[in-house]
């Protein structure tokens, strides 16, 4: 699986993460008529979607995705894609973390509400590293998979060939530059 489209789904997922804790929160404050608790949940929501909007809000990469890019192996053929596999050997812990904190929500509503911002912050946070990451693919013409390892594991990355993007940008119609070419 590229590596770019696995941090696309990776937000994706963090988020519905973060969708399916809130609306938990909200059907346990409802059952129990808690409104503190629903005040408490939306303000610490907000916090978490600024916390992440700060914490994304450039459009480079993060020091932690650049060393993955970085020590990625070069191999000259593709990797073999199993996007479902690598989703789920990678994406386990968010899948663990949402079935624990919404388990809580029978025994101590506030856990799952509290826990529901932390996929925020992951979600903003990391948002614009996917664009990021297809911007180095471009300009070094490579490809990065995510490589087979244990779930348990950290992340590695294969760099494959790709295409190179130097293209120089072409001129407008009817601009100087496309008149010139033509009484040439």
């Amino acid at each position: 699986m590229r590596f770019s489209e696995f941090l696309r789904t990776t937000v994706t997922i963090s988020a519905a993460s973060a969708t399916v804790l809130a609306v938990l929160t909200l059907i346990a404050a409802e059952r129990d008529v808690d409104l503190s608790l629903v005040v408490f949940a939306l303000v610490w929501w907000a916090a978490a979607v600024v916390i992440g909007t700060i914490l994304g809000r450039h459009n480079r990469i993060s020091p932690p995705i650049r060393r993955l890019l970085a020590d990625a192996r070069t191999q000259m053929l593709l990797p073999e894609l199993q996007p479902t596999r690598t989703m789920m050997a990678r994406l386990w812990p968010i899948l663990l973390y949402t079935i624990v904190a919404g388990a809580c929500i029978f025994f101590v509503p506030q856990v799952a509400a509290v826990a529901a911002g932390f996929p925020v912050v992951w979600a903003f946070g990391w948002r614009h590293q996917a664009s990021a990451v297809t911007a180095i693919e471009q300009r070094d013409g490579a490809r990065f998979y995510v490589d087979r390892t244990s779930p348990f594991a950290a992340v590695r990355l294969v760099r494959t060939p790709g295409f190179r993007a130097n293209q120089s940008p072409q001129p407008a119609f009817g601009s100087r530059q496309s008149t010139r070419r033509g009484r040439a």
